[in-house]
């Protein structure tokens, strides 16, 4: 058994899966958009380059996603993603990107358990915690 992630977006998937390509270790391995799908009959004609599936890997996590119709859609709550990383660098890159146009709930500073946390929801809505388990590879 692998366990993988399974999330919805409003229309805005395949943005945020390059995003995530780009910004953090990831790479997408699938994506079918509305149109081309089983299913396009069951979505407006402007809805068809909108994404019906996707897979992004993150790490050794997969991460499944696709849009939903505004009357279909809730937003994401009650979870976030937790990164750990090896080295503060890192960290303080990773936090950096996932804080554009996103918003800090916890500025990512040291803590009693890292040398850097913090928490921020992206631009797309989803919550991430970065804890960096390593030290600075100036130290």
């Amino acid at each position: 058994m692998k366990p993988a992630i399974g999330l919805y977006f409003n229309g805005q998937c395949e943005a945020a899966f390059r995003f995530y390509e780009q910004s953090l270790p990831a790479k997408i391995t699938f994506m079918l958009h509305w149109e081309d799908s089983p299913a396009s009959k069951d979505v407006a004609p402007e809805w068809g380059k909108k994404v019906w599936h996707a897979t992004l890997q993150v790490g050794g996590l997969d991460i499944s996603a696709g849009d939903l119709p505004a009357e279909k859609y809730v937003g994401p709550q009650g979870f976030n993603f937790i990164l750990n990383i090896d080295r503060t660098e890192e960290a303080d890159r990773l936090f950096g990107a996932l804080s554009q146009n996103g918003t800090v709930l916890f500025p990512l500073q040291e803590t009693p358990w890292s040398p850097r946390y913090g928490m921020v929801t992206d631009q797309f809505g989803l919550s991430w915690q970065i804890n960096c388990e390593g030290k600075s590879e100036s130290r």
